[in-house]
């Protein structure tokens, strides 16, 4: 992932056991190059050391709305100039009230409330806490005021009872947090991505797939989606768990996946088919499991429908955005594939170094020419992707969203 060296956030823990998350919430994202400067009010000291988050952030934790330490006395203006973003996790149902009503009573609501930057919140309490009528008044307070609400999840919790108020998992909190810093180039975009492999049924137990696991499909949704596009993915079966805020269309064959992408692309602006979508699917498929015996099985085939050919035929098609994994001649296949469907842009890779691995090497293909990126992180080259995307939509089909 790219680092945000210049980020700032000041994150403030309030009095829940889920505190213990927020150590590692710490860690995740100034392992992203994210500063972080940690607030806490004093119940939240009951359950985490202020020494514990000064280790893990390497500044000092504040705590106190008269502390000598700083030097004019304005420790609730201070600590929030400078940073880009504040973010309360755990935000217990008191705290969540006090932000609602605009209550200062300690460094931590005074904070909030003297704030010039935007303000996260991530709640965590009791099952019966969050359910509350005045629980869910002040959440609807604080989205109408432009809060940002992450979670809460639902889950086993502390008090051994199970349901919704289970605080968001640190690695999910601070993936959400670094996408809120994406700039918005897709704003008012609908995007449509197509992920993961599919399924030919040969008959009741067998069938005929590839070894796709999805893993860049489900990258670039979540990069749309931080870009600020509504984003639906139209998924075959894989074993990943969908980014949030993402319309989700599980499907199983080719024919299942064209029938969902065609009732979602008359309406979307970028279309982005990075499914591997099987070519043949078996002609005569069985109900019932064909006995194993001695003799040689055939099975005819009869060839799918090209789901990204179909869209980008269209009479007024979407910005189509195609994938070739070649297993040879890469440059050859690849630009007579972007040239044979019409595509603007189209990305490549060699399938032996990118099927089922958490990294891959990409080189795009447009009108202007061969533009290789070198090997990273499957996110890492959603993003880089997805920027190039925005810049060629942003040339060709005018300003929607800010030009990369």
């Amino acid at each position: 992932m790219t680092e945000h060296r210049q980020k700032r956030i000041v994150l403030g823990l309030t009095g829940g056991i889920a505190a213990f998350k927020a150590c590692e919430l710490a860690r995740r994202l100034q392992q992203q190059g994210v500063a972080v400067q940690a607030v806490m009010t004093e119940a939240a000291t009951r359950f985490v050391g202020a020494a514990t988050m000064q280790a893990l952030t390497g500044r000092p934790v504040f705590t106190d709305l008269w502390d000598p330490s700083i030097e004019n006395g304005m420790a609730h203006i201070d600590l929030s100039r400078g940073a880009d973003m504040i973010v309360i996790a755990p935000a217990t149902a008191d705290f969540l009230g006090k932000l609602a009503h605009g209550l200062a009573d300690d460094l931590l609501s005074t904070l909030c409330l003297a704030r010039e930057c935007p303000l996260v919140v991530a709640p965590a309490m009791n099952r019966q806490m969050w359910e509350n009528p005045a629980t869910q008044r002040n959440v609807a307070l604080l989205r109408a005021d432009g809060v940002t609400v992450l979670g809460p999840d639902s889950g086993s919790q502390a008090c051994g009872e199970s349901g919704m108020g289970r605080m968001l998992e640190a690695d999910t909190l601070a993936d959400e947090l670094l996408g809120l810093f994406e700039p918005k180039w897709l704003a008012g975009l609908h995007v449509v991505v197509t992920a993961g492999p599919t399924f030919e049924k040969i008959d009741a137990v067998r069938g005929i797939t590839n070894r796709s696991s999805g893993r860049m499909g489900y990258a670039i949704a979540r990069i749309a989606r931080d870009f600020g596009a509504r984003v639906t993915l139209v998924s075959g079966p894989t074993g990943l768990e969908p980014p949030p805020g993402i319309a989700v269309e599980s499907v199983r064959s080719a024919a299942d996946m064209l029938s969902a992408v065609e009732k979602h692309v008359a309406n979307c602006h970028i279309f982005v088919g990075v499914a591997a979508v099987a070519d043949y699917t078996p002609l005569n498929p069985q109900d019932q499991k064909m006995k194993k015996d001695a003799r040689i099985l055939s099975v005819e085939l009869a060839p799918t429908v090209d789901i990204l050919a179909n869209v980008a035929s269209r009479a007024d098609p979407p910005f189509c955005i195609g994938f070739a994994a070649e297993s040879e001649n890469l440059d050859e296949y690849a630009e007579a594939k972007r040239r044979r469907k019409h595509l603007p842009l189209l990305a490549a890779n060699l399938a032996q170094d990118a099927i089922g691995s958490e990294e891959s090497e990409l080189v795009l293909f447009d009108d202007s020419g061969r533009h290789p990126l070198p090997r990273a992180p499957k996110l890492e080259q959603a993003r880089r992707l997805m920027e190039h995307a925005a810049r060629l939509y942003a040339a060709t089909n005018g300003q929607r969203g800010a030009t990369p």
